[in-house]
């Protein structure tokens, strides 16, 4: 029998088969270009940031609440045109996030509320449904917003770029969204293991009779977190829309990005989403720098080696 802590072989295999390649590659692109390496290795810090924030919220709802709402990339796209218009008319990038995250999280209230009340623990029936109106939400945003690019204008206080060492200047924006993410990261963290609510919104997963019987609401519960994960989708979509852009397409890519870190860091876990938001980021990038040929492949390798050694995701838990 394993004891807490203790690593098994398996573990110790899947580091080897990771990290041995990591390291060798990694001590060959800093001899070869240092520049490159460090300047790719802050773009795939700032993607992982981007995939996290949309991810946090994924593993709320799907993860946490086990409801699979396959509309959450629609969720992040709708953010991020409410924010544009809340930002173009006002001129105040703080008022378009308010606006992206306030908009989205109306939306997964309404889900919550008209679907997946009604759907507890069906999950096919949640995947239909949810896949259907991602479509339905797709179209009805190009038909309003068309399918132009529409991008941000970042905050005077974050334009620009920061002077630092290795890779000289980089977008002073990109550091404040890895910073952000890691500051949205530990609160996420703090309120679902520390406060009474993030226990409750557990308990109520595992059982909901029992936290019924306890004079707790639980459908207050359930749809109050539902519409902050959504909230969340809608928040990215405006910080990724100042970093990258906002086009029809983004949805699928961002909930396939989401998929995918859940899996691999784990269903339910905050630090799970982190971790495979780092992973796949990485991946993502230094496979773009170093081998775009077959920079898809990267993320699919992680994939398949974390589920080989981890079937429940690097920090997931039996159920």
């Amino acid at each position: 029998m394993t004891r807490p802590g203790q690593w098994t072989r398996g573990t110790w295999l899947a580091w080897l088969l990771i990290g041995l390649p990591v390291a060798v590659f990694s001590v060959w692109a800093i001899v070869d270009n240092d520049t490159l390496y460090f300047k790719t290795l802050l773009n795939g810090l700032t993607l992982a940031s981007l995939y996290f924030l949309v991810a946090s919220g994924f593993t709320l709802v799907f993860g946490l609440m086990r409801n699979v709402n396959l509309a959450h990339g629609s969720l992040y796209l709708f953010g991020a045109y409410v924010g544009w218009v809340v930002g173009e008319r006002s001129g105040s990038w703080v008022l378009a996030v308010v606006a992206g995250f306030a908009a989205a999280a109306l939306v997964g209230l309404l889900l919550q509320l008209l679907v997946f009340r009604h759907m507890q623990g069906q999950d096919l029936r949640q995947t239909l449904v949810t896949i259907g109106l991602s479509i339905v939400l797709a179209d009805v945003m190009l038909w309003i917003w068309g399918a132009e690019i529409y991008t941000f204008e970042p905050p005077p206080w974050i334009y620009g770029s920061t002077e630092l060492p290795l890779v000289e200047k980089f977008p002073t924006y990109r550091l404040a969204v890895l910073a952000g993410a890691v500051a949205i990261g530990i609160a996420l963290w703090w309120f679902l293991a520390r406060t009474r609510v993030g226990m409750m919104i557990r308990a109520g997963v595992d059982d909901r009779s029992m936290l019924a019987a306890s004079g707790v609401n639980v459908q207050l519960v359930f749809a109050t977190t539902f519409a902050v994960g959504a909230g969340l989708a809608g928040l990215a979509g405006v910080v990724g829309g100042s970093a990258l852009s906002i086009s029809p397409g983004e949805d699928t890519r961002y909930l396939l990005a989401s998929l995918v870190v859940v899996i691999v860091g784990g269903m339910g876990s905050v630090a799970g989403a982190a971790i495979g938001a780092l992973l796949i980021g990485l991946a993502e990038q230094f496979g773009l720098a170093y081998a775009p040929t077959y920079s898809v492949v990267f993320t699919f390798v992680i994939m398949v080696i974390a589920l080989a050694f981890k079937p429940r995701g690097i920090m997931g838990k039996a159920a």
